[in-house]
């Protein structure tokens, strides 16, 4: 089966097997959270917590709420720094751990040392594939990997509350260092 570079905005689509008939179903891209509900329970936590709603915490939020997801501090604060170059590092860093005791957004380490931040999503889990070589994250959903974790859990005794899946490789986009070091772009660095 050739592999194809899946399109920017749509998640992975590409089966580990050929399809259908092999029994696997393609791993299914992530929907997201609903914004509307994060941005009313946002709300409601605010003044719960009695917490001002200023200007600069105000673009933050409407940033991280419009950007892509797995955001660093550093990545988010440049982006709001387009709007409002004042903003400082330590107001964005504040207000995502505002938003993450909020339940707002979630925070994950995939390696690297960095803290990411998505926006929480209470309705589905997703999991997470991650290239160790350019750091693109996809977020997908696998009925199979929740069935067995099901499976797994009760076999052993346990009711699952919770768990976090990561999938690590080399991804398929021709512009990753390490397709273009197969192709002799360039040398391949060592991690």
């Amino acid at each position: 089966m050739p592999l194809l570079d899946p399109p920017a905005d749509v998640g992975i689509t590409v089966s580990m097997g050929k399809g259908k008939e092999d029994g696997m179903a393609p791993i299914g891209a992530h929907k997201g959270p609903n914004r509307q509900v994060l941005r009313k329970r946002l709300d409601a936590y605010m003044a719960e917590q009695g917490l001002r709603s200023t200007d600069q915490r105000r673009l933050i939020i409407d940033t991280l709420f419009h950007a892509p997801s797995h955001l660093t501090v550093e990545e988010l604060l440049e982006q709001v720094r387009r709007a409002d170059p004042k903003v400082g590092y330590a107001t964005v860093y504040r207000t995502m751990k505002m938003l993450a005791s909020g339940g707002i957004v979630e925070e994950s380490k995939f390696g690297g040392g960095f803290t990411r931040y998505e926006l929480a999503d209470q309705t589905s889990h997703h999991d997470h594939i991650i290239c160790v070589d350019c750091g693109v994250i996809q977020e997908f959903e696998e009925p199979m990997i929740e069935e067995l974790q099901a499976r797994v859990a009760k076999r052993f005794g346990f009711e699952l509350k919770m768990h976090k899946y990561e999938l690590y490789g080399h991804c398929l986009n021709t512009q990753c260092p390490h397709r273009r070091a197969e192709a002799g772009a360039f040398p391949r660095q060592k991690h």
